[in-house]
């Protein structure tokens, strides 16, 4: 704008150029209006829908304390069907693969195991799954499945001390102790979050002894 117009031409200048913009800057006005409320109806619907799938799933841990197992598979089935996407669907399949396993249907647990760790968004139930399907595939016989299972599990994070112990029940199924010591000693030194450090203790003085009687013998073939 000119620097010589009067403010009255000023004026003037700025009230033609809001006249020109005016439509413009409704239009932005109400599409800003209406993404934020449509993201606000979105958080509100997510939200309500993760509570609905809270419930559904407190409602299956109920029914597996009455022992009603029928009513509980059919929860975790509506869980899966409304909710797929939910953590409590993940959640919901952990606990009816310990059902399986408690049943010894071990070939429906590997199933619903498989798909938490396959499909599942949150990190930790994945590694959860990827953890308890190996312990399933030992039970089943299936030891070298079990390492294949865990070899995959790049970063164990959180989880390397039940990754080491689980890997040595692994090697202790097929008969390698050698190789099983050696990973009880590595689950020792990783920590002892989600590890029973009594049984782990038990199991690395078991193997030790073990091979210390052999030593000797070994020397003097």
């Amino acid at each position: 704008m000119d620097d010589y117009l009067s403010e009255k031409e000023q004026w003037e200048w700025l009230k033609e150029r809001a006249r020109e913009n005016a439509p413009a800057a409704l239009l932005a006005v109400a599409l800003v209006g209406a993404a934020a409320f449509g993201w606000r109806w979105w958080q509100s619907h997510q939200d309500a829908r993760e509570v609905e799938a809270g419930n559904k799933y407190m409602q299956m841990v109920q029914a597996l304390e009455h022992d009603d197992r029928g009513q509980a598979l059919v929860l975790l089935g509506e869980l899966e069907r409304d909710y797929s996407a939910s953590p409590y669907a993940d959640q919901g399949r952990l606990l009816a693969a310990r059902v399986y396993v408690t049943e010894a249907q071990l070939d429906h647990a590997a199933s619903e195991l498989t798909t938490v760790m396959q499909h599942s968004r949150d990190h930790d139930l994945a590694g959860i799954a990827r953890l308890r399907l190996a312990r399933v595939q030992i039970a089943q016989g299936k030891p070298d499945d079990a390492l294949a299972t865990l070899a995959a599990m790049k970063d164990p994070g959180a989880f390397a001390a039940r990754y080491h112990e689980v890997r040595g029940d692994a090697y202790y199924a097929k008969g390698d102790k050698a190789a099983a010591l050696t990973e009880y000693r590595s689950a020792q030194t990783a920590g002892a979050e989600g590890v029973d450090t009594g049984v782990l203790q038990l199991k690395i003085a078991d193997l030790a002894i073990g091979a210390t009687a052999a030593a000797p013998a070994a020397a003097g073939k």
